[in-house]
């Protein structure tokens, strides 16, 4: 999921947070805060501070980072739920059987599921759902991953039938992505019909988004009446409105320096959870000079990112040199494939023809930290004589102007999904990187039998791009999230940017 521009990347993926494989919402999730020791208020009203706004509410439809961090188990729910620790459980799914050849999925949904308009969860509503994913128009994030779909049959109201082209691995998994949306709703993207434990409140738009509990859940209730969404375009004024109560939860700190306001203060607690979200320096391959990876390489060594990491986060933060974080099961540390090394980066340079550099443009997102990142960048690529020209654009234009137009040299941007190295696989996805040994390892490993086998061509697709500097992985961003004391039940990891609010308790 890339952060604030499209589902595709806040992912999307994306979509965190896990209760057990059964179902229902009670309880804490799993890898959220402790429970609280005394009584908590059943009808609270939790005030969640955010930057990520949606673009609108619908992820198939660019609704961004934003809609799935509040919709994403909130609002909606998929036939399988993706947990705060990476695993899958099952969700709408009650269970399910494959084939021998695992070709065939065979769903049986869950008896008593009705949408928020009141109407029955059926077999029809999945079908729709999945097609929606796929479908040409779409923006999800997940499209390609549901290419090998051959068809999908409903023989009755409870059960679904997917037949694949070839066997696919992450199907299940990939499926968590997939929200489960009435058939017949219309307008989606400023109203929902999903079926989770909340409904669509009130959408502010610039201001709150705020959820309802919904009465006919058919788990177990939220331990709380309401949340609302309250929208921030500057961390600062975000962590105000944290110290002066008008919120009781940020979902995720980005304002490092202002920590030590809260660390130490009894009234809050400060938790520092896993993070997939990845800031790239994303190249457009297709174009010269960023065709050759020499100069992709040199860029990428003419970079401090310990010094941008520790001036923008402090402490805080991982340096990975790929694409996979260290929660992926094919994680490898290749931070040295391309060190910093400033006479390396002028050599490369001069052996791909570029001995006294180059001018491009870098199209970089209006929020934090982008724009101050890019000024770094600026800064070192002109110690190896690279001139760096700052274009400024919103979340909807990098969303037309870069990932939809291709209209790019370099772009600034953050990947927040797990398990998103695959897209490397992929020569139309947005970076244009292609390499036909690559497409072939990512096509194999979603066609393995064993997770072994999928691990080990991963870390082979891992390693060449590494090799390529198909893009430049800045660092991993960390996930802290600060909460008054009196809250508990909150999500600590920040798995594709997802936010389960139904365990949050507030203290009576």
């Amino acid at each position: 999921m890339i952060r604030k521009t499209t589902s595709l990347f806040g992912a999307a993926a994306a979509l965190a947070l896990a209760l057990t494989a059964c179902g229902g919402t009670g309880g804490t999730a799993s890898g959220g805060s402790a429970a609280p020791a005394g009584a908590y208020d059943k009808d609270a009203t939790i005030q969640i501070g955010s930057l990520y706004e949606p673009q609108n509410l619908d992820n198939t439809e660019g609704g961004g980072q934003g809609v799935t961090e509040a919709f994403n188990g909130n609002v909606y729910e998929g036939l399988f739920r993706l947990t705060d620790d990476g695993k899958v459980d099952d969700l709408l799914a009650k269970d399910y059987k494959v084939s021998s050849d695992g070709l065939t999925y065979t769903f049986t949904l869950r008896d008593g599921v009705t949408f928020h308009s009141g109407k029955a969860l059926t077999s029809a509503d999945v079908k729709y759902s999945i097609e929606k994913v796929v479908a040409p128009d779409s923006q999800s994030a997940r499209k390609s991953s549901f290419a090998g779909i051959k068809k999908i049959e409903t023989p009755d109201d409870h059960t679904v039938t997917v037949t694949l082209a070839s066997k696919s691995i992450s199907f299940v998994y990939n499926l968590s992505y997939v929200w489960i949306v009435n058939g017949q709703a219309k307008g989606l993207t400023t109203s929902e019909d999903g079926t989770g434990p909340y409904k669509l409140g009130t959408w502010k738009r610039g201001s709150t988004l705020s959820l309802d509990r919904f009465a006919g859940y058919w788990g177990t209730a939220p331990t709380n009446k309401q949340v609302v969404f309250h929208y921030f375009t500057d961390a600062t004024a975000l962590n105000n409105a944290l110290l002066t109560d008008a919120v009781d939860v940020v979902t995720s700190e980005q304002s490092p320096d202002a920590l030590a306001q809260f660390n130490g203060n009894s009234n809050y607690k400060v938790n520092n959870g896993h993070s997939t979200t990845k800031l790239l320096l994303a190249f457009n391959d297709r174009k010269a000079p960023f065709d050759k990876p020499l100069v992709r390489k040199a860029i990428t060594s003419a970079i401090d990112d310990k010094k941008l990491l520790n001036s923008i986060w402090g402490d805080y933060g991982t340096l990975i040199g790929s694409m996979v974080p260290p929660t992926d099961p094919w994680y490898e540390d290749l931070t040295k494939v391309n060190p910093y090394d400033l006479t390396l980066a002028k050599k490369e340079l001069t052996d791909a023809g570029y001995p006294n550099g180059f001018e491009f443009t870098l199209d970089t997102p209006n929020y934090d930290p982008h724009p101050t990142a890019a000024t770094f960048i600026k800064s070192e690529l002109a110690k190896v004589g690279i001139t760096v020209k700052i274009n400024i654009i919103t979340a909807d234009q990098w969303y037309t102007k870069v990932y939809k137009n291709r209209d790019f040299a370099a772009t600034m941007q953050e990947h927040v999904n797990d398990r998103d190295v695959v897209w490397y696989g992929d020569p139309d996805f947005y970076w244009g990187y292609d390499n036909p040994q690559v497409t072939a390892w990512v096509k194999q490993a979603e066609e393995s039998d064993t997770a072994d086998q999928q691990t080990a061509l991963l870390k082979k697709v891992n390693e060449q791009i590494a090799a390529d500097a198909a893009s430049d992985w800045l660092y991993l961003y960390p996930q802290i999230v600060v909460a008054s004391s009196s809250l508990s039940g909150y999500p600590l990891n920040g798995l594709n940017s997802q936010f389960y609010a139904y365990g949050i308790k507030k203290s009576a």
